[in-house]
């Protein structure tokens, strides 16, 4: 028998996450690791007189088209898939790697022929123009890079998606209603010295959609407010299956002037440089979920840590009102739990991941 777990998974990710109705059309992407979610999920569908598309692949990142096709060929994508994009009426990104290095292996050159592929698909998903959800699976490939027994690892995963999500929205909705009213934003931390501004920006709570697990409040800073710097000495940012150490920016008028890592400089440049808005904000998010307390080199969990805030270079979402256009859109997080501040318009509203409000 199933693990009613994931039956129960299955029903979290397509009546709530995305909501499908009946006669939809939803493009689900998975891996064949995922077999047993992918199955409950389609069921799920099924129920609400909906059509799955199903697009399975042994790798969701990079794989074997992306490693052999000529640029030209890699940075259009085909008419079909195209269409797939632009008419389906959600999506549900199943994530359940075989090597959690996957797309490490691909030159600079074929990464952003891939982005600039998927651009159709990011139009539609940054916007909010079609409900979207990225959720995780358990395999082998998370729990090693978490340090987990697979056991340990599934057992976390349920605890941090298999929560009172509407308790969980409310408590959020507070979070966000103290940012909305506010203009100016600090992050204060090792290293850091950060403001930016979210005037006439609304935030967004992800209480069991977009993400899975949700959890946090996120923004799309105004574009040329960012100034100071920021220093991610907690945790490894990890892009594409490379994982840059130490990450440190330096910003003026809401560009990364200066940028530099401990390991990994190199990469971290090149990435930045991908395009004119891959240097500015894309993102700041509040991690909010109570049920991820450790870092586990899987931004889809650490960006929701509760006590910690994630910065996004390079794309922003319209829907929040950003304006910022990048083919990238690379989360890192920032901890502040242990010598961490974050004030709003001057009045300190979190400290070492405390809430004062």
């Amino acid at each position: 028998m199933r693990d009613p777990r994931i039956d129960e998974y299955a029903r979290l990710l397509v009546d709530r996450s995305v909501g499908v109705q009946r006669g939809w059309q939803v493009q689900v992407r998975a891996t064949p690791l995922a077999r047993p979610l992918v199955e409950a999920v389609i069921e799920q569908i099924a129920r609400c007189g909906a059509y799955p598309l199903l697009q399975m692949s042994f790798e969701l990142i990079g794989g074997p088209f992306a490693r052999e096709a000529p640029l030209d060929v890699l940075r259009t994508p085909a008419p079909l898939q195209r269409r797939i994009w632009e008419e389906a009426d959600a999506f549900i990104a199943i994530w359940a790697p075989e090597n959690s290095r996957e797309g490490s292996d691909l030159s600079e050159e074929r990464k952003a022929a891939l982005q600039q592929a998927t651009a159709p698909m990011r139009e539609r998903t940054m916007s909010m123009s079609a409900p979207w959800v990225i959720a995780e699976y358990p395999v082998l490939a998370g729990a090693q890079d978490a340090g987990m027994t697979l056991t340990e690892y599934e057992q976390f995963i349920f605890d941090s998606v298999l929560l009172d999500w509407d308790a969980q929205g409310e408590r959020m909705r507070k979070i966000a209603d103290v940012f909305d009213d506010g203009d100016e934003i600090r992050i204060v931390g090792t290293g850091t010295d950060l403001t930016v501004s979210l005037a006439g920006r609304r935030g967004a709570v992800d209480d069991g959609h977009v993400n899975m697990p949700g959890g946090e409040v996120f923004y799309s800073p105004v574009e040329d407010s960012a100034e100071g710097v920021v220093e991610f000495s907690e945790f490894p940012a990890v892009y594409y299956g490379r994982e840059v150490v130490g990450a440190r920016f330096e910003f003026e008028a809401g560009r990364i002037v200066d940028a530099s890592a401990q390991a990994g400089q190199e990469f971290l440049r090149k990435t930045l440089d991908t395009d004119e808005g891959a240097r500015r904000l894309g993102e700041l998010g509040i991690g909010c979920n109570p049920g991820i307390q450790r870092y586990m080199k899987n931004v889809a969990f650490d960006e929701k840590i509760d006590g910690t805030v994630h910065l996004a270079v390079g794309n922003s979402y319209t829907f929040t009102g950003g304006k910022n256009i990048s083919s990238i859109h690379w989360d890192i997080v920032k901890d502040l739990r242990t010598n961490g501040a974050l004030y709003v318009d001057g009045r300190l509203v979190q400290q070492n991941g405390d809430w004062r409000i």
